[in-house]
């Protein structure tokens, strides 16, 4: 009777010590969940795309952890499926994760068998296919890993760190140099960056979203770039849109080095050819958002168009369309005729559950909004107050700019008396005190 547990346990221990999503400590709150969920049906899935199995590994573990483990198990199987037709082979240390997974997910499924027959394979398959050096994981492991990081994760930094342990000890991966270049775009403002890009993008002179970064790059240094950046788009346009065929950031590089309305044009025209390209629209909904923001008075049929793209968007990503939600507020406030839905918009944002960086983010903007907008000094600074409150890592970000707010009411009572009125300093220094992140502001 006393074998049973301990043959559990040590089941357990093997699983707890694999090397695949369910082990990476990756953020799982449904939120994430959902936007990552998206992210990654925009990337597409191709044939060819030689990410293709790392794809379908994270959508398996993104959709087992939303409780969906048939879609889940399928997932993982089109991975196996995707890493033979693109390995050219059967098996291989690129097949450790996928195991893993599937070692992971057959035993939460109470299928103990199973998952310890997935054990045995990544067993085999480490026996068979050691790492080149003892001490680090094999760098298909490192890939992939690195991989998951970049998408999944925030913070690229990680992620940049495992593409170069895993190309320093396999360096004729084409596509583990491009994404470090691209983990690098954005885990640093590394000095060097440049020239990687350039190395990578000669490497893979196909990867276009390599290319408009580079571009984006050497125009932000004071390049010339209009003539490349028209010659880019040809070819980018000519390719199926996704997240990675470098149409965002070519449209960035046009939008501020080349023309708006340039950008908007080109955009608009490459909607009209593929209408159906939900991530197209939003490339495009950011671009009538980025103008109508920026123009201090924007014309009223610009407003309808974007406010008409951005609500289309917000329906195709109804789960991942919270930043577009607050720019719609915000298009909404700026209207002539549309002040209560900008004010239904926050509403119904400040009641739905939110992560506290997310409802940090609805406080701030209405804040300003109730300020600005509205005139309601009382509630603006009620809002204020709540923005200071939730910890934030950024010192000087939201939580900064709402304590500079408050901060200027009390220190300059002169200038605002009526608003002082409404204040309660009693809470305005309960909220400094207690927030000794904000100090030394």
């Amino acid at each position: 009777k006393g074998k049973i547990p301990d043959r559990q346990a040590t089941q357990e221990s093997k699983l707890e010590a694999l090397q695949c999503h369910f082990t990476w400590d990756l953020e799982t709150s449904e939120s994430i969940l959902l936007r990552r969920k998206d992210k990654l049906e925009d990337i597409g899935t191709e044939e060819g795309n030689s990410w293709l199995g790392h794809i379908y590994n994270l959508r398996g573990f993104i959709q087992y952890k939303l409780g969906f483990t048939e879609d889940a198990q399928s997932f993982f199987n089109k991975a196996a499926e995707a890493f033979r037709k693109i390995r050219n082979a059967d098996e291989g240390p690129w097949l450790v994760v996928n195991y893993g997974n599937l070692a992971w997910l057959h035993h939460h499924l109470g299928d103990q068998a199973e998952s310890q027959a997935y054990l045995s394979k990544v067993d085999a398959l480490m026996n068979k296919y050691p790492s080149p050096s003892q001490d680090e994981l094999h760098p298909e492991i490192y890939a992939e890993k690195a991989w998951t990081l970049l998408t999944f994760s925030t913070d690229k930094t990680l992620a940049a760190d495992y593409f170069q342990r895993a190309i320093r000890m396999q360096p004729d991966m084409v596509e583990w140099n491009s994404s470090l270049a691209r983990a690098l775009v954005y885990a640093t403002d590394y000095s060097g960056i440049l020239e990687i890009l350039r190395i990578a993008k000669e490497q893979d002179p196909e990867n276009l979203y390599l290319a408009a970064h580079y571009l984006t790059l050497r125009a932000d240094r004071g390049e010339e770039i209009k003539d490349e950046a028209r010659d880019l788009a040809r070819k980018v346009l000519r390719n199926p849109v996704g997240l990675y065929s470098g149409v965002r950031p070519l449209l960035r590089v046009y939008s501020i080095y080349v023309s708006m309305d340039e950008a908007i044009d080109l955009a608009e025209k490459a909607l009209g050819k593929h209408p159906y390209e939900r991530y197209l629209k939003k490339c495009v909904a950011l671009l009538y958002q980025w103008k109508i923001l920026r123009e201090s008075r924007p014309d009223q049929g610009l407003i309808d168009r974007g406010i008409n793209v951005i609500e289309e968007v917000i329906s195709l990503y109804p789960h991942s369309s919270f930043d577009r939600k607050l720019a719609l507020a915000d298009i909404y406030a700026m209207s002539n005729y549309s002040q209560d839905k900008a004010e239904q918009i926050y509403l119904e944002m400040l009641e739905s559950d939110l992560e506290p960086a997310d409802k940090q983010m609805v406080y701030n903007c209405y804040a300003k909004y109730l300020n600005c907008n509205r005139q309601e000094y009382q509630r603006s600074i009620q809002y204020n107050m709540k923005v200071a409150a939730i910890p934030n890592r950024r010192v000087s970000g939201k939580p900064a700019r709402a304590i500079m707010f408050l901060t200027a009411l009390v220190l300059n009572p002169e200038k605002n008396v009526n608003a002082l009125r409404e204040i309660n300093l009693h809470i305005f220094v309960n909220v400094i005190t207690s927030r000794k992140d904000l100090w030394q502001l």
